[in-house]
C-alpha cells in the first residue's frame, strides 16, 4: 500500500471527519463552561425583593375608620409590589434554568455523538499508522532479503570456486614426475564432534531400526506432497522410508559423517545448514517439510526463522512436521530433553503452534507420540477394604499424576500451508 493509494486517501477523509466531530464536541462543552449562572440576570429583582421584605408597613391609624382603611389599602399595594417583583424573579429564575438544561442537554448530545465516533477514529488512526509502518517495514525487509540472497549465492559461488582452484594446485603440486598421473586424493576426515555426536545418537536414540519404526507412521501423511525435505535428517532413516514408499525426497544435514553415511546409501543429502539450505530454494517448490528432534536445538530466532521459510518454501497445500521432546511430562523433560547437551530451549505444543501459526500456517494441530509403557506407570490401588469415595478419589489423584509424569515423551506439531 503506497502512500497515496486510494485506501489511505480514503482513511484520511475519515480522520478529517472524525476531527470535525471532535472539535463540535468540544465546541459543545465550551457553551455549556460560558452559560451564565440562572441567577446571573435577575440580581437587580433580588435586591428589589429584599428591600420590599425589608421595608417598614405604614403605620397603623388613630382617628376613625378612614385611617385603617388608608392602612389597609398602603399594605396592600406593598403586597402586590412585592409579588409583581416575586414573580418577575421567578420567571427570570426559571428561563435562565431552561437555557442551562437546554446547553447541558446540547453539550451530552453532542459528547454521546462523539464518542459513538471514538472507535472509529482510533481504528482509522491504527489502520493508517500500520498501513504505512507495514509498508515500509515490508519494503525494507523484502530489499534486504535480496540483497542477502543475492550476497549468498555469489559467496557460495566464490567459495565454490576457490575450492576448485586449490584443488587443481594441489593437484599440480602433487603431479609424478614424468607420469603426469595424480596420487588419489581422500575425503576430509569427519571432525572429531560430528564423529561423538553420531555415536551419542546411536547410543541413546535408538538403532536404526528403531528409528525406522517410529518414523514410519509419518510417511502417509507426505504421500502426493513430493518433494519431500528431511532436516536435520541423521542417519537418513526417514528418507529410505519415503523412498522405499516412491515420494521423492532430499535431505539437509550439517553432521558431516551422517552426510556421508546417507550418500553410501544413496540418499540427496546436502551437507549444510537447515537455514541455508531453506533460503536456497524457491518458493513454493516443496510438498513437505519434515524435522524429528532439531526443533528443540534451534534458539528461538532461528527456529521462527525456520517456520517462515518453511511456509514460503511450501505450496498450497504443502505440509509441515516437526516433531520434539514433550516438556508436559516429566519423565520425557528429564530422561529424553536433559540427556542432549545440544539441547537449546524445550518448547511447549501451545507456543510451537503459536509460532507456526504467526509464520502464516493454517490447520495447526497436535499429536501426542511415543507414550510411556504402562507398566512403568503408577498403579491404581485396590478397593478392597477402603471407602468407596476414598479409593475413587486416590485412583483419580493417581490418574493425574500419571498424566503428569508419564504423558507421552514426545509430540508433533503438524501446520498446512
Amino acid at each position: 500500500m503506497s502512500d497515496d493509494s486510494p485506501e489511505l486517501a480514503d482513511l484520511r477523509r475519515r480522520l478529517e471527519q472524525e476531527e470535525a466531530a471532535y472539535a463540535a464536541a468540544l465546541d459543545a462543552l465550551d457553551r455549556l463552561g460560558n452559560t451564565p449562572p440562572p441567577a446571573a440576570g435577575a440580581e437587580g429583582l433580588r435586591a428589589t425583593l429584599n428591600a420590599l421584605c425589608a421595608r417598614e408597613p405604614p403605620p397603623a391609624g388613630r382617628f376613625g375608620g378612614w385611617a385603617v382603611a388608608a392602612r389597609i389599602d398602603a399594605l396592600a399595594a406593598q403586597q402586590r409590589e412585592f409579588s409583581s417583583v416575586l414573580v418577575q424573579f421567578l420567571n427570570a429564575e426559571a428561563e435562565a434554568r431552561a437555557r442551562q438544561e437546554a446547553h447541558v442537554q446540547e453539550a451530552l448530545s453532542a459528547l454521546l455523538r462523539y464518542l459513538q465516533r471514538v472507535l472509529p477514529v482510533m481504528d482509522a488512526r491504527d489502520r493508517v499508522s500500520s498501513a504505512l509502518a507495514t509498508t515500509r517495514a515490508e519494503l525494507i525487509l523484502e530489499a534486504f532479503d535480496r540483497r542477502l540472497t543475492s550476497l549468498g549465492r555469489r559467496l557460495e559461488g566464490l567459495l565454490a570456486l576457490r575450492d576448485r582452484v586449490e584443488a587443481l594446485g594441489e593437484e599440480t603440486r602433487a603431479l609424478r614426475p614424468g607420469t603426469g598421473i595424480p596420487p588419489v586424493t581422500l575425503p576430509a576426515p569427519p571432525s572429531p564432534d560430528d564423529v561423538a555426536y553420531v555415536a551419542f545418537e546411536n547410543r541413546f536414540r535408538g538403532s536404526r531400526d528403531e528409528i525406522r519404526g517410529r518414523l514410519a507412521s509419518y510417511v502417509p501423511l507426505f504421500a502426493g506432497r513430493a518433494p519431500v525435505a528431511d532436516l536435520g535428517c541423521g542417519r537418513g532413516e526417514f528418507l529410505e522410508l519415503l523412498r522405499e514408499a516412491g515420494t521423492e525426497a532430499l535431505g539437509a544435514e550439517s553432521n558431516t559423517q551422517a552426510v556421508e553415511h546417507c550418500r553410501t546409501r544413496g540418499l540427496e543429502v546436502h551437507a549444510i545448514d537447515l537455514l541455508t539450505f531453506l533460503r536456497g530454494r524457491e518458493g513454493g517448490s516443496l510438498g513437505g517439510v519434515f524435522a524429528a528432534q532439531v526443533a528443540e536445538h534451534l534458539p528461538p530466532p532461528v527456529l521462527m526463522a525456520l517456520l517462515r521459510e518453511s511456509h514460503r518454501v511450501l505450496r498450497a497445500g504443502g505440509l509441515l512436521v516437526l516433531e520434539t521432546v514433550n516438556p508436559r511430562s516429566v519423565i520425557g523433560l528429564l530422561e529424553v530433553y536433559n540427556r542432549d547437551l545440544t539441547h537449546e530451549k524445550p518448547l511447549h505444543p501451545d507456543t510451537l503452534s503459536f509460532l507456526a501459526a504467526a509464520a502464516g500456517f493454517g490447520d495447526v494441530r497436535v499429536e501426542m507420540r511415543s507414550p510411556v509403557d504402562p507398566a512403568a506407570r503408577l498403579q491404581p490401588v485396590p478397593t478392597d477394604g477402603l471407602p468407596p469415595r476414598a479409593a475413587e478419589a486416590l485412583n483419580e489423584n493417581l490418574d493425574r499424576l500419571n498424566a503428569l509424569l508419564y504423558g507421552p515423551q514426545e509430540y508433533a506439531l503438524l501446520a498446512t500451508r
